[in-house]
C-alpha cells in the first residue's frame, strides 16, 4: 500500500510538472527587457536595443545643448552624446548616486547614444500575454513614448522554478508595475 502512495506521488509530481512546461510553452519565450529606475518609477527597453551598460563617468558638457542632453563621453575612442532620460521624459530631477548607470543603445541603427538611468534592476523576460497596451489610454504625447505596461509578478509566478532561483540568487525588483519604453519614439523627438 505505502509503494502504492509513492507511485501516485511520483506521478502525480510528473503531471504537475508537465503542467507547468506547458504553461510556459503557451506563454511563448517572450521577450527580453532591461529595467531600471527613473524617478522612483521602474521603466525597462528591449534587451536586444542595449549594446551595453557603462557605470558613470565624467561628462563634458556641451555649450547651448537641449537641457535633455548631459553631454557627451569617450567610449574605446568613439565619442558618444549622453542623453538624461529623466529630462526627456519629463519626469522629476533627482540627486545623482552611484548607482547612476548609462545604457549604450543604438535603436535607429545610425547612432550609439548613452542613457543616463538612476539604477540599473534586472533583466525580466516578459510574453506578449504579460504585456498590456493601456499606454493609449494616457493620450498625448507620452502614449508614443510607451511601448505598454508590464506587470512582472505575475510573469514571475508563472515562470519556472529553475528561473525564479536564478533571480533570486542575482539582482532582484519585485517591481509590481514596468513601464516598457519605446525607445525610437523617445530619441526621435
Amino acid at each position: 500500500m505505502a509503494s502504492n502512495l509513492a507511485r501516485r506521488s511520483d506521478s502525480a509530481v510528473v503531471v504537475a510538472g508537465q503542467k507547468h512546461k506547458k504553461q510556459l510553452r503557451d506563454r511563448g519565450q517572450g521577450t527580453k527587457y532591461l529595467a531600471f529606475r527613473l524617478a522612483e518609477n521602474v521603466y525597462a527597453a528591449p534587451v536586444a536595443l542595449i549594446r551595453e551598460i557603462l557605470t558613470l563617468r565624467p561628462i563634458t558638457p556641451v555649450p547651448r545643448a537641449p537641457s535633455s542632453i548631459m553631454g557627451i563621453i569617450s567610449v574605446r575612442g568613439q565619442l558618444v552624446t549622453v542623453l538624461d532620460l529623466r529630462r526627456r521624459l519629463r519626469l522629476s530631477e533627482g540627486p545623482v548616486t552611484s548607482k547612476a548607470r548609462i545604457l549604450l543603445v543604438d535603436p535607429m541603427g545610425v547612432e550609439t547614444l548613452g542613457l543616463f538611468v538612476d539604477e540599473v534592476l534586472q533583466v525580466y523576460r516578459l510574453a506578449d500575454s504579460d504585456i498590456e497596451q493601456t499606454a493609449s489610454a494616457l493620450g498625448g504625447e507620452v502614449a508614443g513614448y510607451i511601448a505598454g505596461i508590464a506587470r512582472p509578478a505575475q510573469a514571475q509566478n508563472q515562470a519556472d522554478a529553475k528561473a525564479q532561483a536564478r533571480n533570486a540568487s542575482g539582482l532582484r525588483h519585485d517591481a509590481s508595475v514596468i513601464i516598457l519604453l519605446d525607445l525610437k519614439v523617445v530619441l526621435a523627438s
